[in-house]
């Protein structure tokens, strides 16, 4: 597996990537498709990612397997006004390609990031129904930080941070 930064070229794929992660995760949280997939989140999901792939302060970043993206990483300053922390923003792994290794090599890179950059906390947001990326991010050491904001179908966002030893 091969990981680099993204570059605009990369956006089809990531967007592809992106809409296939989410009717994954939030699907089996009850979503119904047309709440994930529709044309005004098209359009916001590559407005998003564009401002994110050009943005000197966020970092995308691609894993590609076979010459096929397979997953994303993506993360920068924290949301809050947190000092000395950095977000992970998102980590999305190709379905067909969970269960391989693929967002621990992506999230021991945000770890990397955090060092590199002198920083000794990382802050995250996942959604309360999303028990497979709960369960990820509590293996790899994140807590539950007591914060929350509202998510899709009642279901809130819940905030995780780690500290770096």
């Amino acid at each position: 597996m091969d990981v680099r930064e993204a570059t605009p070229a990369d956006l089809d794929d990531i967007v592809d990537l992106h809409t296939r992660a989410r009717i994954a995760y939030y699907g089996a949280g009850g979503v119904p498709a047309e709440e994930i997939v529709n044309p005004e989140l098209a359009r916001e999901q590559r407005d998003g990612w564009t401002a994110a792939i050009v943005s000197p302060h966020k970092h995308v970043w691609c894993a590609v397997m076979d010459g096929r993206l397979v997953g994303l990483l993506a993360m920068g300053p924290p949301h809050s006004s947190e000092v000395d922390a950095a977000q992970l923003y998102q980590i999305h792994v190709d379905p067909d390609s969970w269960g391989r290794g693929i967002g621990s090599t992506l999230h021991g890179l945000f770890l990397r990031h955090l060092k590199a950059e002198a920083l000794s906390v990382g802050v995250l947001e996942v959604w309360e129904r999303n028990a497979r990326a709960r369960a990820f991010y509590a293996r790899h050491g994140w807590q539950p930080d007591g914060t929350s904001r509202p998510g899709p179908a009642g279901a809130p966002y819940l905030g995780m941070r780690r500290s770096l030893p």
